[in-house]
C-alpha cells in the first residue's frame, strides 16, 4: 500500500468510524429517506475546501449584493451582522460521499438579505463570490429557498475559520460545495454559468438525491 492510498484509507476509516451509534444512525435516516444514494452517515465534521484559511479582519471585510440590480448593496461587517437572524435545522451532503445530520446554523436568511434588493426583470441566476477568487453558482429560486442561509453560527458557537468563518453561505439541499466559505458577495446574472468547481468536472446543479455528482 503507498503512502497516499493509506494516507485516504485512514481518513476514510476515521470519517466513518464502526461505531453502533453510527451505523444505528445511519440504518434510522436510510429508513426515512433522508440519506441520498451513495452517501454515508458521519458524526464528525470533515474539512474539505480549495486553497488556505482566509485571514478576517473586520474592519476590512465587506458584502456585496451586484450585477442584475437595480441599486447595487454593500454591507459592512457590522452592518450585515446587524441584519435579523434567523435559525435553519438541516441536513448536509458532500460529494466526496459523507453526509453529516441536523445541523444547527444561525444567520442571515438569503430572503432577508434580498428583502431590500430590486432585482432586474432578467434576473434568473446567482453567482457566489468568496474570498481567493472562489465563485460558485446557483438558480435564483434555489437561492431564495426559506433554508438558504449566510451562516455565522453552526451548533451554537461561531463557525470555526476551516469551517468558513465568518461567514458561510448553506445550501442544504444541494451538495456542500454549493454551500461556500467565506463568502464575500453574490452577483445575480442572466444565464447559469460554472463556478470553479463547476469548470473542474462537478455538475452544474448538484442535486444529491439525483447523484448529480460530475458533468456528464
Amino acid at each position: 500500500m503507498t503512502s497516499s492510498t493509506l494516507a485516504r484509507y485512514t481518513f476514510v476509516m476515521a470519517l466513518f468510524e464502526q461505531s453502533s451509534e453510527r451505523r444505528e444512525r445511519e440504518r434510522e435516516m436510510r429508513a426515512l429517506g433522508r440519506l441520498p444514494p451513495g452517501q454515508s452517515l458521519t458524526l464528525k465534521w470533515p474539512v474539505l475546501h480549495e486553497g488556505s484559511v482566509p485571514q478576517f479582519n473586520p474592519q476590512a471585510w465587506d458584502f456585496r449584493v451586484f450585477g442584475l440590480v437595480e441599486t447595487p448593496l454593500r454591507l459592512s461587517w457590522q452592518e450585515f451582522s446587524s441584519l435579523p437572524q434567523s435559525e435553519v435545522l438541516a441536513d448536509m451532503h458532500c460529494v466526496t460521499r459523507w453526509s453529516r445530520f441536523d445541523n444547527h446554523w444561525g444567520g442571515v436568511l438569503a430572503t432577508e438579505l434580498m428583502r431590500g434588493v430590486k432585482l432586474r426583470p432578467e434576473a434568473r441566476h446567482v453567482m457566489v463570490h468568496a474570498e481567493q477568487g472562489y465563485t460558485s453558482n446557483l438558480p435564483l429560486v434555489d437561492f431564495l429557498r426559506p433554508t438558504t442561509v449566510f451562516a455565522l453560527r453552526h451548533d451554537g458557537q461561531p463557525l470555526a475559520p476551516e469551517h468558513g468563518y465568518p461567514l458561510r453561505l448553506v445550501v442544504p439541499h444541494l451538495y456542500a460545495w454549493k454551500s461556500v466559505k467565506w463568502v464575500r458577495g453574490i452577483e445575480l446574472i442572466d444565464r447559469d454559468l460554472p463556478g470553479f468547481w463547476e469548470e473542474n468536472g462537478y455538475h452544474i446543479y448538484g442535486d444529491p438525491f439525483k447523484e448529480q455528482r460530475y458533468s456528464a
